[in-house]
């Protein structure tokens, strides 16, 4: 069922809410409706990709555990041909879950159950840094760091190879918000996980080795973000 309008303005972000369980799908919907966004709502990958044929979304609320397709499926199909915005929905206790998102290119992930407003705060941040990264560079005075070839601008999390914008997830941008103001300092892998947990830890590892992947010739001997055994990680930063 599809949320009731409530004079949204065609110009607000359009988002495609996916997820089998009607009753959140339809909570949802609500919430984020009456939070200026234009919602259309899926009950399974299929209705998604269904939808997605015939409108443009600005971004996607995808659940992972689905019958059929699953949120991963569809999200590793999608990045295939499309760089849209995801915020997957992922069980609180289900580390694994969460790894494979980010893996397979998830914007940023939302254990269940979850307070939505944090779901509002996250879909937002996704949204403004994907605008951020596709407009034109600020010509402003800006504190940057620069590291080889990249800069990254913490006013906007942007990083950038030259002119050329360099897509980033915004746990990506977060981790390099840390490492930059650190100013090329080791910082600790918990310091990196957000609160400090064994399972969130792990997760850091995969968004590092994603990471390099961006920034690195040769991601398995990196130059500029490098490993500190046994501590964490630095960001070679210029000087």
């Amino acid at each position: 069922m599809e949320p009731a309008r409530i004079d949204i303005p065609d110009h607000a972000p359009h988002v495609l809410v996916v997820d089998d369980d009607r009753r959140l799908r339809e909570l949802l919907a609500r919430f984020l409706t009456e939070n200026g966004y234009r919602i259309t709502t899926a009950a399974s990958a299929a209705e998604a990709r269904a939808k997605s044929e015939s409108v443009l979304f600005d971004a996607l609320v995808l659940d992972v555990m689905m019958p059929g397709e699953t949120g991963f499926d569809y999200a590793r199909s999608l990045r295939q041909v499309s760089q849209i915005p995801i915020l997957m929905l992922t069980a609180r206790a289900d580390t694994a879950d969460r790894v494979t998102g980010l893996e397979i290119g998830a914007d940023d992930y939302l254990p269940k159950p979850f307070e939505p407003r944090e779901l509002l705060l996250r879909l937002g941040n996704i949204l403004k840094r994907n605008h951020a990264g596709a407009g034109a560079p600020n010509t402003d005075a800006l504190e940057v760091v620069h590291f080889g070839p990249f800069s990254f601008r913490f006013d906007r999390g942007e990083l950038r190879r030259g002119d050329e914008v360099v897509r980033i997830t915004e746990r990506e941008r977060e981790i390099l918000t840390i490492l930059g103001m650190r100013t090329g300092d080791n910082v600790p892998r918990e310091e990196l996980s957000g609160n400090g947990t064994a399972a969130n830890e792990r997760t850091v590892d995969v968004q590092i080795n994603r990471l390099r992947r961006k920034i690195e010739i040769d991601p398995a001997n990196p130059m500029l973000l490098q490993t500190v055994r046994g501590v964490g990680y630095r960001l070679v930063i210029d000087r």
